[in-house]
This record gives C-alpha cells, structure tokens and sequence, in this order.
C-alpha cells in the first residue's frame, strides 16, 4: 500500500493523525528493530540453541513477509475458547481443519497457530509447506461458570512430533490462576527450546477488578506491558499482545507499582506510543511484539486491520496476528484482509515514527 491507498482505506483524517506522528515519548534508536538480519543480529548472542535459531529464521523466512524481519500470523484457536459454533458459524468451512491451513497459504502468513487437533489432523500433508505453531494451552468455555484459567492441550514432545516449528500458550496474567500458569508455561517452554522449537506467548490481562468506574483497563498500556515484561522473563521469543487501548492501570485502580514518569514521560495518548511502550517492555523489541487483530465487526475489517497494523509497525513491533477477521468471511476477502495486513510492512511509506 501507499500513501494514497491507505488514505482511501482508512480515511485521510486517521491517515494523517497515524502517518504523520513523530514519536517523542522513547526514541526508535533505542529499539532493535525488525530486519532481514533480525536473527542473526539479536538471537545469536542469546542462549537458544541453533535448532531453536533455525526454527525463528523459518518463521520469518516464509510467505509474502519472508526476509523482512515482520510476521503475519493466522491464529484459529478460537473454536475452544470461543466455542466451535461461535468462532465458524459465519463460515462453516472452517470447521474442517485443512481449510485453516490453506486459508493461512494462500494468504501469504508466515505461520498458522491453532489448536493440537487442527494441525495435528493435516500435519503430514501441510507441515514441510507451511510453519505450524501449536497452540498449547486454553480456556475451555465448557465448564461452568467460566473461569480466567488456561490449561494444557496435549504435550510438547506431540507438537515437535507433528513437525511444528513453534509452540504458543496464554498466560491470564493477575488471574486467580496466573501464577500456576506462569510456572506451568515456563516448564513447558523450557522443553520447547530444549527440543529446537520457538515459543511464542499470548500475554493477556484477566481480573475483574481490572475494570473501573466503566474503563476496561485490561488492554492499559502499563498493566499489558508488564504481562509482555514476565513474558519475556520466562524466554518467550514472540509476544502476542492486544494493542493498547488506554494508560493508567496501575493508578486508576490502586495497586502494585508504577512510576510517575511512565505516563509523563515514556508514553502519550497516542496509540502509537501506547503500542512503542509494549515493544520498550520486550526487551526494547529483542523479542518481537506482534499485535492480535481483534474480533470481526463485518464492513469495517480491513480498515481496523490496516490502522493496527501501521500503529503495530510505525511503532517498532513485528507484525500481526489476526484471525477472526480474516477467516470469518468469504476466503477471498480473508486472503484479502490478510494481504492488506502484509502490505502495510512492505510498505516504504509506512516508517518507524
């Protein structure tokens, strides 16, 4: 996309507003940004092993990103968390899994993350052709009443098994659960890198006092930025994180600490600089943030799916992650969606502000 096309797919007044801003709040000189020579110039220091090295160069080694240190995912692991009628109702296709794994080719992604059973089902068939990322871990929504907690599907050694170039989890960060969680998904990694896989962690926020006086403060840039802190801390290599929405978690509902200069100084209102402190607290971008791409709402998909992506991009992260967008619709306007997500990081008039 250029300039103009993403004018007309977003409109000229947020075009302007995302386009134009110059980032102040932590300079991008500071950050280890995306590359074709992101893994050799971050990872080779670092204590994974070279099979585990191999693994991340195949992610960003494939489809329409390949080489350029970016990363589109297609994630369908919905059908758990979200219930299988829920997540492919509006496109029943889906509920057969090989339809995921084509959908996530012939749109161009890097990798397709889903569930044991989804990949398992075709691996022999679709794991030399695309990077499998199985999906560990889940909230199954059957038992009742809900609870915030993730348990684990299947075993690492299946998904090294099954060919898998990766593995994902959740973590609920300041869930009830969260600390089993933590240690849990910790061991679990431990073993995914031992084998040479990647491991890629989904740190979202989950406690219901974590709405207040009617501000869901769950995607807060600060409380999110510190789910993708402990992330990394237990050697995620990828941080897949909802793109912030607000700031002032920490203060808005009075708990642990925080510093008066992480909302005078190290961020704005802007959501580029919301999103460039996520990426600060990866290790300033030494592992790479990638943004989910939020639920479907019908005609205004690809708009929000390109304005997360410039945000994403403009503020050092890797790439997307987007789903339901993408496979809730016919396969074209996926495919679509997708390649539109892409084209924002080939693009040159999308830079790092």
């Amino acid at each position: 996309m250029n300039r103009q096309s993403i004018i007309e797919c977003i409109g000229e007044k947020q075009a302007e507003y995302l386009l134009n801003h110059e980032s102040k709040t932590i300079s991008k000189d500071l950050l280890h940004l995306p590359g074709s020579d992101f893994v050799d110039r971050i990872w080779t220091s670092s204590n994974r092993s070279p099979q585990v090295l191999r693994s991340l160069q195949s992610l960003y080694s494939h489809g329409r990103l390949a080489n350029t240190g970016y990363l589109s995912i297609l994630p369908v692991d919905q059908g758990i968390e979200h219930s299988a009628g829920a997540s492919f109702a509006p496109n029943p296709i889906y509920f057969d899994s090989e339809n995921i794994v084509k959908l996530a080719i012939e749109g161009g992604c890097n990798a397709v993350a889903s569930t044991y059973g989804v990949l398992g089902s075709v691996a022999r068939k679709y794991a030399h052709k695309i990077p499998f990322i199985v999906k560990i871990n889940h909230n199954e929504f059957l038992s009742y009443p809900n609870t915030f907690d993730q348990v684990l599907f299947g075993t690492i050694k299946n998904a090294w098994d099954m060919g898998a170039v990766a593995v994902g989890a959740t973590i609920y960060f300041g869930s009830d659960t969260s600390r089993r969680q933590i240690v849990e998904i910790a061991k679990a990694f431990d073993y995914a890198h031992e084998l040479g896989m990647t491991t890629i962690l989904w740190c979202y926020t989950r406690n219901n006092a974590f709405k207040k006086d009617g501000i869901d403060y769950h995607t807060s840039t600060d409380l999110s930025s510190q789910a993708n802190h402990i992330g990394v801390t237990i050697q995620a290599d990828i941080i897949k994180q909802k793109l912030s929405t607000n700031n002032g978690g920490y203060n808005a509902i009075n708990f642990g600490k925080t510093h008066p200069k992480v909302y005078s100084e190290l961020t704005t209102d802007h959501p580029i600089d919301l999103n460039r402190y996520q990426v600060v607290n990866c290790y300033m971008g030494r592992a790479g943030l990638i943004n989910s791409g939020g639920e479907s709402k019908g005609a205004s998909d690809l708009a929000e799916a390109v304005t997360t992506a410039i945000i994403n991009k403009r503020a050092g992260g890797q790439g997307l992650i987007s789903g339901r967008k993408a496979f809730q619709k016919p396969i074209h306007e996926g495919i679509q969606l997708l390649n539109a997500i892409q084209d924002i990081y080939l693009s040159s008039d999308v830079d790092i502000a």
